[in-house]
């Protein structure tokens, strides 16, 4: 159970999968470094041998007939580059040659990472209708650091052999195998694909592991692991062209730590390509929260989801010599039986820590954590939200609590207590943003025009992103201690779940509490099967977008990998996006008049009527007309728009003002999102 599972984890087993981080191929030289030469989309003509342009671009930019040592990976499916080891000066006289579109460092990107199936509305025997054709033909792709193939989630036992659409390799390394379950492995950084740090175990085994029955975290969280076993693994240090070539379904992907201009953001770009394909791309916000504007990904091509909790907790009590009992915050598996030992209290992190004549054989309490094996146990103060595997028995008080068993151990002539296994509760308020989920808005898409406006809202969604058992690998600490055209499209996919998802209740104050936070709304997967009407885009529609932003052709180029003629202009808030967010110029107290311009596909019933229906939200005090009110559908596909316009005066410029737009034809309610700040 990782600290911080992927923010999009328990999207996976219905429309996604995940994926996570590609390593960085590591240099040794020290004046050379790891450079992706970008050249674009694939040249169509059949005499053009993309290994043979890249070496002899070597060739020539390095005078040496051999280019062994230098050409580190040769990209040729469906995007035409390649990466190498350069200096400075050769890496720009690569960037100023006829082709190159452009050079940038190889990095490594950083890692992000069961009742939250019956939270979500998944629970076995009700409303979930499984579709087994389907499931066994779906081919899940993890950009991860590697998996345990030996993991029982990754058993195929009553599967047939892979989809005849998968054409990738098992390449996994030494004593790496695979099977019909875990159907391809491919390493890229020649460290092999086997995990090391359990990450992309865990990411792989949420996506598409198998049911396994009495699952636990020693006995925690007993019988909670529940994945769709149907799907298929796939674990590779994966391109995105990879993907395609090898039959991959969708991709999911963390991105940078920031975010970048689209122009930059490698993720970006490559999601780009795989929208272009019809695959879409699912990624993290990011765990830079609760900072607003900290969102990573911000591609309105890419479909990002938060992090937030779900109802079940895990409760680490302490029991005091009085009989007080606190109920802590951590994953403790140890059991202590009960029995009391000496409480200690240790003012600093050495004593906590270093004090070894201080803190033996008793139960430590210390205001920061404590990674001293010499106590028995340790209790601390941390309010965090969730829950953390410890290396021994460990429970996280509350601030209150914390200081009442400070006053308890210095007023006490022997103070005692125990600190008890942990034990599942699910009585906690659900959702909730978890406090690191990144935040909204979007510093990129800056609308250009006049009204000064930005397409703001990332992140999409959210989902259950903390507590989530999966399968992990046995080399790790757990405790991070020492092609059917019927298909739906990306974008009908990133519509359907954001706008069928639950509305969030706002808890608390400040942004945390809005749309920044959690986007649409918390995921909700079965509602998403059945969405009614979506919001479509196609390739077109976001090279609209971006020459809305004023990109230039050379700027273009760099995203689309071609080159590209701005021939229409969409400006960012007229995106057909499933919500809608401006930012407004002026001050506070000025009015206010913002159009959005959208349209929805029909993929309900023929023959139905879907009425607009306005909610305000936040105490806002929005004045919201749709245009038409109503829309009346005679076909499956069929293709209405309509205009949604907002006005208003004296808006709060602490907190941004929303409602949402609720299309209903009585069985379907499409919401989206609206808002508007300062």
């Amino acid at each position: 159970m990782a600290n911080r599972a992927a923010s999009f984890s328990l999207l996976s087993c219905v429309l996604i999968l995940l994926l996570s981080s590609v390593s960085a191929v590591t240099d040794d030289s020290q004046d050379k470094q790891v450079y992706v030469v970008y050249m674009g989309s694939l040249p169509s003509r059949a005499d053009y041998t993309p290994m043979s342009n890249h070496i002899s671009i070597l060739q020539e930019v390095t005078g040496e007939s051999s280019i062994e040592g230098r050409l580190v990976r040769s990209y040729k499916r469906s995007f035409n580059g390649f990466a190498a080891r350069l200096t400075e000066s050769e890496r720009e006289r690569v960037a100023e040659m006829e082709g190159v579109v452009s050079v940038f460092p190889n990095k490594k990107l950083k890692l992000q990472t069961t009742a939250s199936w019956d939270f979500m509305g998944l629970k076995e025997g009700n409303n979930t209708k499984r579709n087994p054709t389907g499931e066994s033909d779906t081919i899940i792709g993890v950009i991860d650091g590697g998996i345990w193939p030996e993991s029982e989630s990754f058993s195929d036992k009553g599967f047939g052999p892979p989809p005849k659409k998968w054409k990738g390799v098992c390449s996994g390394g030494q004593n790496f195998t695979c099977n019909n379950k875990l159907i391809g492995a491919r390493d890229y950084t020649s460290e092999g694909a086997r995990d090391t740090d359990g990450h992309g175990t865990h990411t792989a085994s949420t996506a598409a592991g198998n049911a396994v029955a009495g699952a636990s975290f020693f006995g925690l969280g007993n019988a909670m692991e529940r994945q769709e076993a149907a799907f298929r693994a796939l674990e590779l240090p994966l391109t995105k062209p990879a993907a395609r070539k090898n039959g991959v379904d969708l991709i999911i992907s963390i991105g940078d730590l920031s975010a970048p201009l689209y122009e930059h953001d490698t993720i970006a770009i490559g999601a780009f390509h795989a929208m272009a394909k019809g695959i879409l791309t699912v990624q993290s916000a990011g765990n830079s929260g609760p900072n607003p504007a900290s969102v990573a990904s911000v591609a309105p091509w890419i479909l990002t989801v938060a992090a937030s909790t779900t109802n079940r907790g895990f409760l680490t009590k302490v029991v005091l010599g009085n009989g007080k009992t606190f109920d802590g915050k951590s994953v403790n598996s140890f059991d202590l039986k009960g029995k009391k030992y000496p409480l200690v209290y240790g003012e600093s992190y050495t004593e906590c820590n270093n004090n070894e004549s201080l803190v033996k054989g008793k139960i430590v309490v210390c205001p920061e954590m404590v990674f001293s094996h010499v106590p028995v146990a340790s209790v601390v103060r941390d309010n965090i939200e969730f829950s953390s595997v410890s290396a021994s028995p460990l429970s996280a008080l509350s601030q209150d609590d914390f200081d009442y068993l400070v006053s308890y151990v210095n007023s006490t002539k022997s103070p005692q207590g125990t600190v008890l296994k942990t034990e599942a509760n699910y009585n906690q308020i659900a959702p909730k943003v978890i406090f690191f989920s990144s935040r909204g808005p979007n510093t990129v898409a800056v609308d250009l025009s006049k009204e000064t406006m930005v397409d703001g809202l990332q992140p999409d969604v959210t989902a259950p992103g903390v507590e989530i058992l999966a399968a992990y690998s046995p080399l790790a600490s757990p405790s991070e201690d020492t092609r059917d055209t019927r298909h739906w499209s990306s974008s009908m996919i990133q519509s359907a779940i954001m706008t069928t998802a639950w509305p969030m209740n706002a808890s608390g104050t400040g942004a945390a509490s809005t749309e920044f936070a959690y986007g649409a709304g918390h995921v909700d997967p079965v509602a998403a099967l059945n969405p009614g009407l979506v919001y479509e885009l196609e390739k077109a529609d976001h090279i609209a977008f971006l020459c809305g932003l004023n990109y230039t052709l050379k700027t273009l180029k760099l995203v689309s990998g071609e080159a590209v003629t701005c021939t229409g202009k969409t400006l960012p808030r007229n995106l057909n996006y499933p919500s809608m967010s401006a930012k407004l110029s002026g001050s506070s107290n000025s009015s206010f008049t913002v159009t959005f311009n959208r349209t929805v596909t029909n993929l309900g019933n023929p023959n139905s009527t879907y009425k607009s229906k306005i909610v305000l939200n936040h105490g806002s005090k929005l004045t919201i007309e749709v245009s038409p009110s109503a829309l009346s559908m005679k076909s499956v596909n069929e293709k209405q728009s309509f205009t949604v316009t907002v006005s208003g005066s004296n808006i709060n410029p602490k907190l941004p003002s929303s409602a949402n737009l609720i299309w209903s034809d009585g069985t379907h309610n499409v919401r989206s999102p609206i808002v508007v700040y300062i």
